[in-house]
């Protein structure tokens, strides 16, 4: 049984605003819309986020993402369905999200860099920071995903 959780956009609505914020200004970033649905997603799985996780997966299908890829999106480094650019981006997205484990390495930061640019590099990181924050908020308040009605 789970314990019923605080709805923080009940109690504190203006404790989203930051967050909306934020996310507003990555979506129109240098990111494409796959990019950044390949970002949440993957660091709300890393993240156990099952909220967000369902969430991102639905608006990923309803934009055209292919299903096998979502399926492969755990496994993206065995996987031949993602080019370069996504696989440096999943990347940098696992090494934000991990943070606490080595970082963001110079290798990996100068290979995107050489390869996106600074601007692309700074909304990269910047959309993992945006997501890994609602995962906690989805994580800390017990989120439930909720059924899709297609």
């Amino acid at each position: 049984m789970k314990t019923e959780r605080i709805k923080i956009n009940e109690i504190n609505p203006n404790a989203y605003k930051p967050l909306l914020s934020l996310y507003n200004d990555v979506k129109k970033s240098s990111l494409s819309d796959s990019e950044f649905l390949l970002i949440e997603i993957r660091a709300s799985q890393i993240n156990g986020c099952a909220y967000c996780v369902q969430m991102h997966i639905k608006d990923a299908i309803q934009q055209g993402e292919k299903q096998y890829r979502i399926h492969a999106l755990p496994f993206w480094k065995e996987s031949p369905f993602f080019t370069e650019e996504e696989q440096i981006i999943l990347e940098v997205t696992e090494a934000v999200t991990n943070i606490s484990l080595e970082g963001l390495n110079d290798i990996l930061y100068e290979r995107a860099i050489h390869f996106f640019g600074e601007k692309k590099v700074a909304d990269i990181i910047m959309a993992v920071c945006c997501i890994n924050s609602w995962n906690r908020i989805g994580r800390a308040t017990l989120m439930t995903p909720i059924p899709s009605q297609d």
